[in-house]
């Protein structure tokens, strides 16, 4: 990408980009929800080095793409205007822990798991009254929802790359 383009004229966001208010909202409450993320956070910043054990807490990790996602929401609106380069990095932060974050909460519900207790409960269970997936590569229908949503973060940057000709533009 070049420079940002003397002319102060925006362009029109693409449709792809406006669609990302309601994508954004809906990222934000699958995060807040799997991730239990509270309504506030704080972060440790009484050295460069702190954050070393915050940085690997998939809660943390939640809050602070719902952060981005926030951002990227604003950005949605008809009106705000925007560069190029914004879109693409705002993308691009979200991209690694949106990629991770069906896995994390895999992994963050095991960890909470009391192993002995749900074992046992098993005895207690009608297995004919559970509603079991037909074949083990089914796929959660919640993590299906999750990536089409990440899929167009994707496609919203692309239609902006597309309609700024890989300049930075403005866009309003």
């Amino acid at each position: 990408m070049g420079m940002v383009t003397r002319q102060m004229d925006a362009l029109p966001k693409p449709d792809e980009l406006l669609a990302l208010h309601g994508v954004t909202t809906e990222l934000f409450g699958v995060l807040r929800r799997w991730f239990s993320v509270p309504l506030t956070i704080t972060l440790n910043l009484v050295e460069v080095d702190s954050a070393v054990s915050e940085l690997g807490d998939p809660v943390l990790i939640a809050a602070m793409a719902m952060r981005k996602l926030q951002a990227l929401n604003l950005l949605s609106t008809p009106g705000v205007r925007t560069t190029t380069d914004v879109v693409v990095t705002i993308v691009q932060d979200l991209d690694r822990a949106l990629v991770q974050a069906p896995n994390m909460r895999l992994n963050l519900a095991a960890a909470a798991t009391d192993w002995d207790a749900a074992l046992a409960a098993l005895d207690d269970i009608d297995m004919a009254a559970v509603e079991m997936p037909s074949d083990v590569e089914d796929e959660d229908p919640e993590a299906t929802r999750f990536r089409e949503l990440h899929q167009m973060l994707h496609d919203a940057l692309f239609a902006v790359m597309r309609a700024s000709e890989d300049q930075i533009r403005y866009f309003e």
